[in-house]
């Protein structure tokens, strides 16, 4: 029996941000973190109770259901919202004292596009959902306007997503031209019986998710929006909206095109494997951690889209397994980043030298989620690389899965690149870099995610897996 309603999540989550609304109209005259704190109590209780719900009916006539994996998705999409709150806590900025109700209330906006986007079945709820998501997302990147690339990189961010949303709109509306309908359950009878119409509008929409999820070459926008936003709310960025964009893939693709999936074969896999080349390639002369992480992030995604083109339930679950993974992994990295940024001053690798005898804790956080992201035994993200590949070999793609294992050769060479500066090279100077509590808190629990996983995958497996088996 499930205790929440079908729509339990997403009215918390409404009311957390009714709360956040009301402390930013009432605040006092000294600035404070209530807001902040606020969202993260609220957050980690609507986690606690997104453990304790269940499947449910479909509702609203089957357009909006709660099934295996829109609950994988809500899990995914709230732990990695706390974990970004958390480290937001850290943040120096008097912005983030002053006007934090503003921006935990639009993170939390997009976050309730995100709860709707995983259970959207239908062609109008989907793409409401995803501009529920998206729009504030392009504010957030330009929250400290006050730095000089934020307002440049808000804005490069927000045409991007502009044009992608329209063309993700051009291709559901051939769907709707198409099936008459726009429930994505007829969308598998159009592509069957041939409808040029169907797959037309199913490329099209490829074209937009592919600027949501970044991959190659719709990523245009991800090294400068990274660089320029604060990099809590970059880690964030760089999971969860990508995430949402791989359950749309899900339900468009798999569930809605159901057995005449197999014609997305050849253009997932060439787009693939474009982005998994490009991503390493562009990765290597980076001198910007962040951008190396953007470009790694892009990679990444190539490496999902691989488990997407085996179009088989083991292929998209090791898809879902990847995300958990990469969101310890990346969303790790990207907060020390943020430690060893706000110390330094700087971004740049040389920031890193010696960091291994200035705070041995932090260098070998960084070192494990740099092993994970490079699918080094036995932490996450080994066992997110080898799945993948073991069911892309299933479906007899061995060409894709040798690509994939040789580029993984290729990003160790950028990943240890960066370790070096931390245990081979002598520190500029010897002072330790100052955590704050809140933010080493949110590495360690990545920490501990990546590392468990990567003894004890098992149970995480099993959870992929019961949620991809309804797509089947």
């Amino acid at each position: 029996m499930n205790p929440l309603s079908p729509l339990g999540l997403e009215v918390g989550l409404g009311l957390l941000m009714l709360v956040v609304l009301l402390l930013g109209i009432f605040r006092p005259a000294v600035p404070d973190r209530r807001a902040g704190w606020v969202s993260l109590i609220g957050l980690f209780s609507l986690v606690a109770l997104s453990f304790a719900a269940a499947p449910a009916e479909a509702i609203l006539g089957g357009s909006y259901v709660v099934d295996a994996l829109a609950l994988f998705a809500k899990r995914l999409f709230l732990v990695s919202a706390a974990i970004s709150v958390l480290a937001t806590l850290s943040l120096p900025s008097e912005r983030f004292a002053r006007r934090g109700a503003e921006y935990h209330f639009a993170l939390l906006s997009s976050l309730l596009g995100m709860l709707v986007l995983a259970s959207a079945r239908d062609l109008i709820l989907l793409f409401v959902a995803f501009e529920l998501m998206s729009i504030p997302l392009y504010f957030l990147t330009g929250f400290e306007k006050k730095q000089d690339t934020a307002p440049e990189g808000a804005l490069k961010f927000f045409l991007v997503g502009s044009v992608s949303s329209a063309i993700l709109l051009y291709g559901l509306s051939f769907l709707f031209g198409a099936t008459g309908s726009t429930d994505i359950a007829v969308i598998a009878g159009a592509v069957a019986s041939g409808n040029v119409l169907a797959k037309f509008g199913l490329v099209i929409a490829l074209a937009g998710l592919g600027f949501k999820i970044a991959a190659v070459p719709f990523h245009m926008w991800v090294p400068d929006t990274y660089e320029a936003a604060t990099t809590p709310f970059v880690a964030w960025l760089s999971v969860a909206p990508k995430a949402a964009g791989f359950i749309v893939i899900f339900r468009l693709y798999l569930e809605g095109a159901g057995s005449s999936a197999l014609v997305w074969v050849p253009l997932v896999s060439a787009l693939a494997a474009v982005t998994i080349i490009a991503g390493n390639l562009m990765a290597i002369p980076q001198t910007n951690v962040k951008r190396m992480l953007a470009y790694s992030g892009i990679a990444h995604i190539g490496y999902m889209l691989m488990g997407i083109a085996a179009i088989s339930a083991s292929g998209a679950g090791m898809v879902l397994f990847y995300l958990v993974a990469y969101l310890f992994g990346n969303m790790g990295a990207f907060l020390v980043v943020q430690a060893v940024g706000t110390s330094e001053g700087s971004d740049k690798m040389d920031a890193y030298k010696g960091l291994a005898q200035r705070s041995p804790v932090l260098a070998l956080s960084l070192l494990v989620f740099l092993l994970s992201l490079g699918g080094i035994p036995f932490v996450a993200g080994f066992w997110a690389k080898l799945f993948i590949f073991r069911a892309v070999v299933d479906q007899h793609m061995y060409g894709l899965a040798l690509l994939g294992a040789v580029a993984t050769i290729v990003a160790l060479y950028y990943y240890l690149v960066l370790s070096s500066r931390m245990y081979v090279d002598e520190p500029e100077q010897k002072t330790p870099v100052a955590v704050p509590a809140p933010l080493l808190l949110a590495i360690l629990i990545c920490a501990i995610g990546t590392v468990v996983m990567g003894i004890y995958p098992e149970p995480w497996v099993q959870g992929v897996m019961k949620a991809a088996r309804g797509l089947f």
